[in-house]
């Protein structure tokens, strides 16, 4: 059976950090470039990051440049999000999602897909004082 399961969000306060997983069953996350996107309440989904399968280089929305660190560890099928330094305009459900390949869109220079071959239900983080 297929599963893709994102982990690690919740509540937290501004200035603190979360790291953020997503798992794959069923199939082999080193086979895909994977990308994590946000969804704010009232908002369109929007590209964070991606980490390409074809030489690792990673893309970061320009706000999450400096803060966030994705990675990925393909023995354990897992890729992941390093959260720093969240403030609130970072809440939002957090959802990670398998294509082939990454690139910077021409929206607000966010990274993006070129396919979603795999998306998880998200997880959800609310920072807030």
């Amino acid at each position: 059976q297929v599963q893709f399961v994102e982990s690690g969000g919740g509540p937290v306060q501004p200035g603190e950090s979360l790291r953020l997983a997503c798992t794959a069953s069923g199939f082999y996350l080193d086979n895909y470039s994977i990308g994590w996107f946000r969804r704010a309440p009232g908002k369109e989904r929007e590209g964070v990051s991606c980490i390409d399968k074809r030489d690792g280089k990673t893309y970061y929305k320009p706000s999450a440049e400096g803060r966030f660190t994705i990675s990925r560890d393909n023995a354990k099928n897992t890729a992941y999000l390093q959260m720093n330094g969240l403030n609130p305009e970072d809440t939002g459900t957090y959802f990670c999602i398998a294509g082939l390949f990454c690139s910077t869109g021409p929206r607000n220079g966010e990274p993006e897909l070129n396919t979603y071959d795999y998306w998880g239900q998200g997880t959800r983080v609310s920072v807030s004082s």
